[in-house]
């Protein structure tokens, strides 16, 4: 069976599969222009950092498309800048709609002052850019489960390991097959996946509505745990190897990710347990020192006090919900999957390009 495809784009067009309505029901909504991608990633209609960026990118592949002939290079280049600047208020964890904003800017710079290449072929070669990170993350998801079950498999020297994960890393979260749970498909593919156990990932549950509905429509052994059952799990389940995503990797390997995973990778460190950090080379934020300068986003309080429309704590009770914590990188024991390859955190400042 396919895996799930949760972004569509063809000929101009783009669809995101509306995340906030899983598993219940799978509905595609369009994206029209920039400002419809800013409101569904701010309202986590599409979340995960890879998915954010090209989202984010196709979104403005939609606008400059609609565009009536621009003038100037320089118009484009402005158009351009504005656009992406604006996308990546969206949501200030995630580095991937950062960087690739800054990628595209930086071609449109380099376009603008090329007086060889004329307004055409400058937006043509930004819609180029613009399109072909659908594509480009696909592969790079391949090649981080590929590096990612064959270090696993080396470490844990098993036929079949038994994994935990937390969040949503799939292809719910990327153009698809994903990221830690890219690794963990590889894993399944090989024959080498005992069992994986995904938490619920509280207050929004990416556990138990996504990455639950993943695993059940791909047909992957699986068991749901709560947050709270973590340790417990790791004790009578014998788990090889914890692997998660991430949102920013600082350049000393702290990584931001999902509220929750810090406490995993402590967890896993009492009970010997590997801890691997699965992302696209694209989010590690090499002008980040250390996990202290990542900002962390705080998400409204209603998700926390409500389920649904139904106020489950105490009126009145104040209330802490950051979306992400920071996982130090010492504790980071399997290393940083990539499609580069699998590093050690203290082994990222030597590539910085």
């Amino acid at each position: 069976m396919a895996t799930l495809e949760a972004i569509k784009y063809k000929n101009g067009q783009l669809e995101i599969l509306d995340q906030l309505l899983l598993p219940e029901s799978c509905t595609f909504i369009p994206i029209r222009n920039v400002q419809d991608a800013w409101a569904a990633i701010r309202e986590m209609k599409v979340r995960g950092a890879p998915a954010i960026a090209i989202v984010g990118c196709l979104s403005l592949a939609v606008e400059l498309r609609k565009l009536a002939a621009l003038e100037t290079k320089k118009e484009i280049y402005r158009f351009v800048k504005e656009k992406l600047d604006y996308l990546v208020t969206s949501r200030p964890t995630a580095v991937n709609m950062q960087l690739a904003a800054e990628a595209c800017i930086k071609l449109s710079t380099r376009l603008m002052e090329d007086v060889s290449v004329d307004v055409t072929e400058a937006k043509d070669a930004t819609l180029k850019h613009l399109e072909a990170t659908l594509a480009n993350d696909v592969a790079d998801n391949l090649a981080i489960g590929e590096h990612g079950a064959t270090d696993i498999q080396k470490k844990v020297n098993k036929d079949k390991v038994r994994i935990m994960t937390h969040c949503n890393t799939g292809s719910l979260a990327t153009a698809g097959y994903g990221t830690a749970l890219g690794v963990i498909r590889s894993l399944h593919t090989a024959n080498m996946l005992d069992q994986v156990y995904c938490t619920e990932t509280r207050p929004y549950n990416q556990g138990s509505r996504l990455t639950a509905f993943e695993l059940v429509y791909e047909k992957m052994p699986a068991t749901l745990i709560c947050d709270s059952m973590a340790a417990a799990a790791m004790k009578q389940f014998n788990i090889d190897a914890i692997i998660v995503g991430a949102d920013r990797v600082a350049a000393n390997g702290d990584t931001a990710n999902k509220i929750g995973t810090y406490q995993l990778a402590v967890l896993a460190k009492c009970h010997n347990v590997l801890f691997y950090v699965a992302a696209p080379f694209s989010s590690i934020d090499f002008e980040i020192p250390s996990g202290q300068s990542i900002p962390i986003e705080e998400r409204p309080h209603s998700e926390m006090t409500h389920t649904g429309s139904i106020r489950t704590a105490a009126a009145g009770i104040n209330c802490w919900n950051p979306g992400f914590d920071v996982t130090p990188a010492e504790f980071i024991t399997g290393g940083i999957v990539t499609e580069k390859g699998v590093f050690k955190p203290d082994q990222l400042a030597s590539l910085k390009v």
